[in-house]
């Protein structure tokens, strides 16, 4: 079977977006791909790409604990797949150094995310940043995966890594990395309290591991418009309804959307409704992620495990690489 790899950043607590969009489909199709098909990292080295001092180290640290205890939670079978942390299979970046010495700068110059904080703040950016499309190709090749989950805002990161291993497959007239394709998220993204993409950056996110207080004041957020309770409202253009509609069965829906409908019925008691679903749906969830939290040492072990499995294909396919340009075997 296609090897698939997807992984997450360590910026934050997985929100709705993540869990919706990357999570659970990818809990789905690793449980029922064949064993040690699917590999599921915590991206921490990607994340270091936006700490501004050493402190912004522990909350990476802490976010790649609550990632791990929510994929966990979801039911992510770690015997089936190789679930790690990115930076414990350090040969990544080795193979991520040999990619930038071979792929040229103008191009990766023209990448989205560089170009969009160049606008902002170009002091800001760090090497790193600029680099990140080539980490991100190093994650993929390494292992060779062919079957990438991501949105559409990362397309083009996928066909920088889909050239890199073009151009080292000619280079060496041999396969030596599979071309992978990206599998666009149903949904392009989920979108966030404000109506904009759902990010932790952005601060308008639904944390449904967060607690009941704070869960509730985040779902009090959503905007919307100004009618009152008794107006009839647009069940189409509505936050609160858009995000209702991504967890609720279909007969729930209607019924909200009637509601909507003919007027009578308030934001407040919509925004109720939402909070009250959504401790409902994720409540096995909730618990799980919360009994994980408490057991830290345990998400190490898991973890460490997953990476002694990743470090073996690595170990065995960066030889196979360094050989092919000349360089000895790894001791």
């Amino acid at each position: 079977m296609e090897k698939m790899l997807t992984g997450i950043r360590s910026t934050g607590g997985p929100h709705l977006g993540n869990i919706l969009g990357v999570i659970i489909p990818s809990v789905f199709r690793a449980n029922k791909s064949t064993k040690h098909s699917s590999f599921i990292f915590i991206a921490d080295l990607h994340s270091m790409v936006q700490i501004d001092n050493l402190d912004n180290l522990k909350t990476i640290r802490n976010s790649t604990y609550q990632i791990a205890a929510a994929w966990l939670a979801f039911g992510l079978n770690i015997e089936n797949c190789l679930f790690y942390r990115q930076s414990d299979v350090s040969y990544v970046t080795e193979l991520a150094w040999y990619f930038n010495c071979f792929y040229p700068y103008r191009r990766l110059t023209l990448a989205h995310a560089f170009k969009k904080k160049e606008m902002i703040d170009k002091k800001k950016i760090s090497t790193g940043l600029f680099t990140y499309p080539i980490l991100m190709a190093a994650d993929i090749l390494l292992y060779n995966a062919k079957i990438i989950p991501v949105g559409k805002d990362q397309l083009q990161h996928i066909e920088i890594a889909r050239c890199i291993a073009n151009y080292f497959n000619k280079k060496v007239d041999k396969k030596l990395f599979v071309r992978p394709n990206a599998l666009l998220q149903k949904n392009k993204f989920v979108l966030g309290t404000d109506g904009k993409k759902m990010s932790k950056s952005q601060k308008n996110c639904i944390d449904i591991f967060s607690s009941d207080e704070v869960l509730k004041k985040q779902i009090m957020s959503i905007r919307t418009d100004s009618k009152s309770l008794e107006e009839k409202k647009n069940p189409e253009t509505d936050y609160i309804m858009y995000l209702y509609s991504l967890i609720a069965p279909l007969e729930k829906i209607e019924i909200m959307k009637k509601k909507y409908i003919k007027g009578g019925y308030g934001y407040y008691e919509a925004k109720i409704a939402l909070y009250e679903y959504i401790i409902h749906k994720f409540s096995s969830e909730r618990e799980k992620f919360f009994s994980f939290m408490k057991k830290k040492s345990l998400l190490d072990h898991i973890l460490s495990l997953g990476a002694k499995k990743a470090k073996k294909i690595a170990y065995e396919r960066l030889n196979c690489i360094r050989k092919h340009l000349k360089f000895n075997s790894i001791i």
